[in-house]
C-alpha cells in the first residue's frame, strides 16, 4: 500500500513539473517574439531630415501680419514663398499671419496663435547667402518686430545670426544677415549690408 501512495504522489509531482516548465518554455517564448518586435522596428516611413543650418523668423503670437522670408544662396538662386525648394534649401513652413490658422479638432474651432517661417538649408555651397524679411502683408500701421535667428547644426549648433528688424509697411523688404561659407563650410564672416531680393524675383513687384 505504502508503494502505491508513493507512486501516486510522483505521478503527480511529474504532471505539475512538466506543467511549470511548459508554462515558463511559453512566456520565454513570448518574451523573445516582444524582445524581437522591438529590436528590428518597422523602418517603412521613416524619413530622416539632414540640415547644415536652420533659419527660424518668427513675431509675435496672434498677429494677423503676414511676413515672408527671402534667401539668395551663392549662385543667385532666391528661396521665397513661390520657390519653396532649390535643391539645397527648403521652406519648411511658409506662414500666412492670421490666415489659415485654425482647424477643425473634435469637433472645436482651434486657432494656431504661433508665427514661425523656417528654412532648412541641407547642402551647403561656398559663397555669400542673403537672409531678407518681407513684410508682406500688414493690417496696421504699428511696428512689427521680427525675430531672425540663424544657426549652423553641424558638428554642433552654433549661432550665427539673431537680431530683431522692424517692418512697418506692406511690401518692406530689410536684409537681415548675410553670412559668408568658406570651403569647409565654416563662417567666414557676416554683415548687415543691405541687398533687395525681391525685384531679382520679380521687377518692379517690391515696395
Amino acid at each position: 500500500m505504502m508503494r502505491r501512495r508513493f507512486n501516486r504522489q510522483t505521478k503527480t509531482n511529474d504532471a505539475f513539473t512538466d506543467l511549470l516548465f511548459n508554462t515558463l518554455l511559453g512566456f520565454a517564448f513570448m518574451f523573445l517574439i516582444a524582445f524581437i518586435l522591438i529590436a528590428e522596428p518597422d523602418k517603412q516611413g521613416n524619413v530622416t531630415i539632414k540640415a547644415e543650418f536652420l533659419i527660424t523668423v518668427t513675431w509675435p503670437d496672434g498677429h494677423p501680419d503676414d511676413v515672408d522670408v527671402l534667401v539668395e544662396d551663392p549662385n543667385g538662386v532666391v528661396l521665397w514663398f513661390d520657390n519653396k525648394d532649390t535643391g539645397t534649401m527648403h521652406l519648411d513652413r511658409d506662414d500666412r499671419g492670421a490666415v489659415q490658422d485654425q482647424m477643425m479638432i473634435n469637433g472645436k474651432m482651434v486657432t494656431n496663435p504661433i508665427n514661425q517661417e523656417s528654412v532648412s538649408v541641407r547642402a551647403w555651397v561656398p559663397g555669400e547667402y542673403v537672409v531678407n524679411v518681407l513684410h508682406y502683408k500688414a493690417n496696421s500701421a504699428e511696428p512689427l518686430p521680427v525675430t531672425v535667428k540663424v544657426e549652423k547644426l553641424n558638428p554642433v549648433v552654433t549661432l550665427v545670426y539673431y537680431g530683431v528688424q522692424s517692418l512697418n509697411g506692406a511690401g518692406m523688404e530689410v536684409t537681415a544677415t548675410r553670412f559668408v561659407l568658406d570651403g569647409s563650410g565654416a563662417v567666414e564672416s557676416t554683415s548687415g549690408l543691405p541687398k533687395t531680393l525681391l525685384t531679382l524675383i520679380s521687377p518692379g513687384k517690391g515696395s
